[in-house]
């Protein structure tokens, strides 16, 4: 857990019905010793009163460019160099699509604009409003100029309609600050520090023939944000990755496999001197019998493969690395705490991390993830959809937690 005492946050509220529950976060961030200001609309003073936030955070409320009762001179660029962060949480649909076009029409899109510091954002609108392929679009933009997006959740709506649009939990929202602040934290004062961090990510691929493999929709994006978030907490980081698109991460060291016994090679020479394991990857778990030496012609119209099983990398891991601390990923489609537990106990796994691979907006080929951990004594932490970033940062936090334990 990041120590919030002394951080400078700024808190942006827009004009939808979830802004009474930026009082709860305000509230929540307060009471862990963060210093907070906040930034609201026009229409956010509708849902909730200046006076609210002023009495939780203890300072006057930010809502116009010029206000001569704020001893600023310019408060959209005096409140972008106050922020470690800034978190916006409602975001309508109207703030998403402005900061997406660089717009800065108000104090908090100039703000925002204007700040050099890490922006999570946190949507929140009707389901149709969140589905229509502009927001999308807009989100996805953000997604790709470094903006983390925090939510929303799935459930009941202000209209008593059900849907994907709910402003996301407190607990996610707390979590992905922690992990914007986590860099500015400083080397050293992470539990990671100093600690040899094994990780392994994206497919593998079992050759049919010379131009045909066996493999999975896996991009190793999961895996690589784990690689950069254990780096920037200081500790040394190799990742084992199957083919990925992805660039290696600065920092880090890559080893690239293409097999599952590839990846467990790798995994078994580093064995020694690994203090934790995560292991992200999506290996193949049936390999051919048999590699065609030459291309296979469309000609029978039907054709079986014998397979056979590959090794489990983890199991391995679980079994002749006692010391290390394990993590595993349970990717499932039905009963996700059943497959998920039978995997920790069977593999000796210290943590795992569950989640739905039958979504289309979380989890394979996806910026964001929606993962449940559950730990060693059975008990679990919901981590909401969320960046993988900020998914792979709720994981280190529990590994965090377990060597602070030991």
């Amino acid at each position: 857990m990041v120590d919030l005492t002394g951080r400078r946050v700024v808190v942006g509220v827009s004009g939808g019905i979830a802004a009474y529950k930026a009082a709860e976060l305000v509230s929540r961030l307060r009471s862990r010793g963060a210093d907070v200001w906040v930034v609201t609309t026009k229409n956010a003073a509708e849902f909730v009163g200046a006076a609210t936030f002023r009495a939780l955070t203890g300072h006057p409320v930010a809502s116009e460019m010029f206000n001569e009762n704020i001893e600023w001179e310019m408060q959209h660029l005096s409140l972008s160099d106050f922020a470690e962060v800034v978190i916006i949480a409602p975001a309508t649909a109207n703030v998403i699509g402005k900061i997406a076009a660089g717009l800065g029409d108000d104090l908090l899109t100039t703000a925002v604009l204007a700040a050099e510091c890490p922006v999570i954002i946190a949507p929140a609108m009707n389901f149709k409003m969140w589905d229509n392929p502009i927001v999308q679009g807009n989100v996805e933009k953000l997604l790709g100029l470094g903006y983390v997006i925090v939510g929303p959740e799935e459930g009941r709506l202000a209209e008593g309609t059900f849907g994907k649009g709910r402003l996301a939990g407190l607990d996610a929202l707390v979590g992905a600050i922690e992990t914007a602040l986590i860099p500015a934290a400083g080397e050293g004062e992470s539990p990671l520090a100093g600690k040899r961090v094994v990780i392994t990510a994206g497919p593998t691929r079992e050759a049919i023939d010379p131009v045909r493999y066996i493999s999975n929709r896996s991009s190793g994006k999961q895996g690589y944000a784990l690689a950069e978030g254990a780096r920037d907490r200081g500790a040394t980081v190799t990742l084992i990755s199957g083919p990925s698109a992805l660039p290696v991460p600065e920092g880090v060291r890559l080893a690239p496999v293409l097999t599952t016994a590839d990846m467990a090679e790798a995994v078994r020479a580093l064995a020694e001197e690994m203090d934790v394991f995560i292991a992200a990857a999506a290996p193949a778990d049936y390999a051919p019998v048999a590699r065609a030496e030459h291309k296979i012609k469309k000609a029978a119209e039907t054709l079986t493969l014998e397979l056979r099983r590959t090794e489990d990398v983890l199991a391995w891991v679980g079994s002749n690395v006692p010391a290390c601390i394990k993590v595993g990923f349970a990717a499932e489609t039905v009963d996700l705490a059943a497959g998920a537990l039978g995997k920790l106990h069977e593999k000796h796994l210290d943590l795992i991390a569950a989640n739905d691979v039958s979504r289309s907006d979380a989890g394979f080929e996806v910026d964001e993830n929606e993962v449940v951990i559950y730990r060693a004594d059975g008990s679990a932490r919901e981590v909401a959809r969320a960046s993988k970033r900020a998914v792979a940062a709720a994981i280190l936090d529990e590994v965090e937690g377990i060597i602070e334990a030991r």
